[in-house]
C-alpha cells in the first residue's frame, strides 16, 4: 500500500510554507481531511490500520479521537475494529470528554489521530480519558510525521515525541519532513509568510 501516493492523489500532501499546530514551520503539510472526504478511501485506510492492530493482539474497547482533526479517522477505525467511537474536544483550552460520553473504570481505550506529529493533542485527550478511569492501551494514526517510533518502522523516537514509550503506536506510513522553529525557518528568511491550513484557528 502506497500511502504517500494516496495522499498525493487526494491533493492532501501540500507543499508551501506552513505553520503547524506546534508553532513550528514546515515546507510540507498533510491535509488528511482531503483523503478522508472520500468514504471508500477512509474505509480502505481504516481497515488496513485495524488489521495491524488486530495482528498485534491488542485488546481495545473504544477508540477516542481528539476533535476536530481526528474525528473521521477515529470513527472509521472504531468501525473497522467493531468498538465504540468517542471523541474529546477542547473546552476553555483543555481537552474534555463531553456530550454524555462515559468511560468505565478500566475500559481499554485506543487514541486515534489522522496524523501524529509529536502526539501532543492525543496525549491531552488521553489525560481526559485517564481522569475518568479509562486505560490508554495504544495510539493509532493514518500517518506518522516521523518524530515518534511506530510499530514495524525503523524511525527512531525523537526528543520532542510526547507519546508514552510503554504503549504501542500504529500508523500506516512515515512522512519525515523538516520542521523549523520560526526564528530558524529558511522559508521565513526568504520572505514568505507561513499559513495555517489545519483545523485549529482555521
Amino acid at each position: 500500500m502506497d500511502i504517500k501516493k494516496i495522499y498525493m492523489d487526494s491533493d492532501a500532501l501540500l507543499e508551501g510554507h506552513f505553520k503547524l499546530s506546534s508553532g513550528n514551520h514546515s515546507q510540507f503539510y498533510l491535509q488528511s481531511a482531503k483523503v478522508l472526504e472520500n468514504p471508500k478511501t477512509a474505509k480502505f485506510l481504516a481497515d488496513a490500520l485495524a488489521r495491524e492492530i488486530k495482528k498485534s493482539g491488542l485488546q481495545v474497547d473504544a477508540v477516542c479521537a481528539p476533535a476536530l482533526g481526528g474525528l473521521i479517522a477515529g470513527f472509521a477505525l472504531a468501525t473497522a475494529l467493531d468498538v465504540r467511537s468517542i471523541f474529546a474536544e477542547r473546552v476553555d483550552g483543555k481537552m474534555s470528554i463531553r456530550r454524555g460520553f462515559e468511560i468505565k473504570k478500566g475500559e481499554r481505550v485506543l487514541m486515534c489521530e489522522d496524523v501524529i506529529t509529536t502526539g501532543g493533542s492525543a496525549m491531552e485527550a488521553a489525560e481526559a480519558i485517564k481522569s475518568l478511569g479509562g486505560e490508554i492501551v495504544g495510539v493509532a494514526a493514518l500517518a506518522n510525521r516521523g518524530f515518534c517510533k511506530r510499530e514495524n518502522s525503523n524511525v527512531t523516537t525523537k526528543s520532542n515525541c510526547k507519546l508514552p514509550q510503554d504503549i504501542p503506536f500504529f500508523a500506516l506510513a512515515d512522512f519525515t519532513f523538516e520542521m523549523y522553529t520560526p526564528d530558524a525557518c529558511p522559508l521565513c528568511k526568504e520572505g514568505s509568510e507561513a499559513i495555517k491550513p489545519g483545523s485549529r484557528e482555521n
